[in-house]
């Protein structure tokens, strides 16, 4: 793909024809993220999950000169500290040769108008440790780092042993 730097970054909404373009970002995401043998969606799963009748989660796509470059996969959360909903978002994605036209900007933008327009309390994301051209782009835009929080997570048979009990 030949992406010149002068084009103009567009979001859009993905739509029913996006699920294996979706996939494909996850994949690519998964590569870079040196976990490509950790993914386990199919287009069943994303066509579900993104566009069934019961959504849970959401996805917007940047688009340069046409041409997708981007997405960003994200879901509602809450927060009970601040009384109100906000954004997770759990994939944000550029492909290589496209970054510098200020996609995963773009995209962020779009999240955060989201919550603006929405009255959301907090977009929030994360992101590992050592994605340093990622901290220095999150940095960038004061995105603050929760120094004293750590993620844990459940899944597999901890997640079924804790489960039955």
């Amino acid at each position: 793909m030949n992406v010149g730097t002068t084009e103009k970054v567009k979001i859009r909404v993905a739509t029913l024809a996006d699920v294996s373009l979706i996939l494909e970002f996850i994949k690519a995401l998964a590569e870079y993220e040196k976990l490509g043998h950790d993914v386990e969606a199919t287009e069943a799963d994303i066509r579900r999950d993104l566009f069934g009748e019961n959504p849970r989660c959401f996805c917007e796509i940047a688009e340069a000169g046409g041409q997708p470059v981007g997405f960003a996969l994200w879901f509602y959360n809450y927060s009970t500290f601040r009384g109100r909903a906000g954004i997770y978002l759990e994939d944000l994605f550029v492909k290589p040769e496209a970054r510098g036209l200020g996609a995963g900007k773009a995209l962020l933008r779009r999240l955060a108008q989201r919550c603006v327009d929405a009255d959301l309390g907090r977009l929030e994301w994360s992101v590992l440790n050592w994605n340093t051209p990622a901290i220095e782009f999150y940095d960038s835009l004061n995105a603050a780092a929760m120094e004293e929080w750590t993620v844990r997570r459940l899944y597999g048979e901890a997640l079924m042993a804790l489960a039955e009990g």
